[in-house]
């Protein structure tokens, strides 16, 4: 088989960095990835879409070297490779900039960009040349387009920054080529475009990147070639002219989405909650004033800093207030914890699901009942047949997908555990429902799964606030749209002001004209 193509805009026949013939890996009673064929060019950009399941995952594991395929072949730059490890991933060239953030929140951004790769002083104690490694990351940090230095804890960074230190590292390396996996999903516009452009950078300089995302309209824009798999098999091909959002849905899911549910046309509800003032930590001399009504999505857009999670977690009760009042129907309230805020119906469903939501290693029903345990108590026991009955009803109501409730949540996809956390909420007849990032590493399908949920609260009286960073999302399901910078409400956008442009301008702290 003679492994080489051309690129177009070349014109010479090139060899493929890495080609795959055939490759298959099969789990007990399970095919995970069946008869793959694929070739990665140098300086070419593969937006790999699929729904959640569908083998992107195992992919990714195979070309990491973390599991080995049981059948077909890998060729790097022509020539077959043995048993592909971690390692030796690490040294063909191929790096990763993965969802699930993979650092070490007690060290410094240096220290976890090059990990076990230190430079070290000369001299027989081997300590690490801290200044030299400094000057190493400062030109990472500047490429990906941080405000942050090489000293800084990772822990004091928010997770849309720690996602830039996860590409920082993947460019640390002498990459061939860079797999990004959902890079975007906490990203707010203005970063996201600065990742969209290290990518442009990445494919000038002859880097290959492999691009999954279930932002369909990213993809779109970046991709060279979109590869799309469903249930194991690659199910199609699209090249530059033909990549467009019917068509990868249409492959992905095997049929094109229904429209998305127009939004009704009807006068806002009375004000659920209002922050007056309200100053958070992040932004203590900053005093923010908004107004949740019954019955609307109210979408909370800004870039990254701006303090939009930092409000979130006032109005929940998990950071104190340095300043300000918190009215609910136009009554002060007190929230000086999360229980104070659920005793008065207001529910956040956090942006870091697998860390703040939900308890992987627990069932389905124990995390649905997890936070009304008392409900389903006689006396001082709670009951197995409350518990199953009442998760089996959120189970019904939010089409959970899982054999039972009683089935492990770290088993279900992104999706479905995004259900869960609502599912917790939903079951104690939640006022507001404030949701940071909904549809973070979500596919298409459950996305739409979620909107659909979203407008049936607001349509029966419950007031959302939907915390976003992607801007077709905030665009496509909000009511109103307040924007931050700095801390502060920019602006308010009603339906008919709705752009990109709008939104940006006052992310940036301009007026919108």
């Amino acid at each position: 088989m003679n492994h080489t193509s051309e690129i177009p805009s070349r014109g010479a026949p090139v060899t493929p960095f890495l080609s795959l013939s055939g490759v298959g890996k099969t789990y007990p009673g399970v095919v995970a990835l069946e008869g793959l064929s694929l070739d990665i060019m140098p300086g070419e950009v593969i937006g790999l879409v699929g729904e959640n399941g569908a083998g992107k995952s195992t992919l990714m594991k195979i070309l990491g070297g973390v599991i080995a395929p049981d059948r077909g072949t890998i060729l790097l730059d022509g020539t077959e490779l043995g048993l592909l490890t971690v390692q030796s991933s690490i040294s063909s060239g191929i790096a990763f900039v993965h969802q699930e953030l993979n650092l070490f929140e007690n060290l410094d951004v240096a220290a976890n960009i090059f990990l076990g790769r230190e430079p070290l002083k000369a001299g027989p104690f081997k300590l690490v040349d801290r200044d030299r490694l400094r000057d190493m990351v400062k030109p990472l940090l500047k490429r990906v387009g941080a405000h942050f230095s090489a000293d800084t804890p990772v822990a004091a960074l928010s997770l849309a920054e720690q996602q830039m230190v996860e590409i920082a590292k993947a460019l640390s390396i002498n990459a061939r080529l860079v797999i990004f996996d959902e890079p975007t999903s906490s990203l707010p516009l203005a970063e996201t475009e600065r990742l969209l452009s290290i990518i442009k950078s990445l494919k000038a300089d002859g880097i290959s990147v492999i691009f999954i995302s279930h932002r369909l309209h990213e993809v779109e824009r970046v991709a060279d070639r979109v590869v799309v798999l469903r249930d194991g098999t690659l199910v199609g091909t699209l090249p530059k002219q033909d990549i467009g959002h019917d068509q990868m849905v249409k492959l992905m899911i095997g049929r094109v989405l229904a429209a998305r549910t127009a939004k009704p046309q009807r006068s806002a509800g009375t004000v659920a909650l209002k922050a007056s003032g309200v100053r958070t930590e992040a932004y203590p001399s900053h005093p923010v004033d908004l107004e949740i009504r019954y019955g609307e999505i109210l979408g909370l857009a800004g870039l990254v800093g701006s303090g939009r999670t930092e409000l979130a977690r006032v109005l929940f009760g998990i950071d104190r207030s340095y300043g300000g009042a918190i009215l609910q129907d136009g009554q002060p309230i007190a929230i000086s914890s999360a229980r104070d805020a659920v005793a008065h119906g207001i529910f956040l469903v956090p942006e870091d699901r697998k860390r703040n939501g939900i308890l992987l290693d627990l069932s389905i029903a124990q995390n649905i009942t997890l936070a009304d345990l008392p409900a389903l108590a006689n006396r001082f026991l709670v009951s197995a047949d409350r518990e199953t009955a009442a998760a089996e009803k959120q189970r019904g109501r939010l089409g959970i997908k899982a054999p039972s409730v009683s089935t492990r949540t770290g088993t279900l996809s992104g999706g479905n555990q995004q259900k869960v956390v609502l599912a917790k909420w939903l079951s104690m007849n939640p006022k507001v429902m404030i949701l940071d990032e909904p549809t973070r590493g979500i596919d298409i399908g459950a996305k739409n799964e979620i909107y659909g949920l979203m407008r049936a609260l607001a349509d029966a009286g419950v007031a959302i606030l939907m915390i976003s960073s992607d801007m077709e999302e905030v665009i496509g399901v909000s009511d109103r749209i307040a924007v931050m910078h700095e801390g502060q409400i920019a602006g308010i956008l009603e339906e008919d002001e709705f752009s990109q442009e709008s939104v940006l301008l006052l992310a940036v702290g301009k007026r919108v004209k």
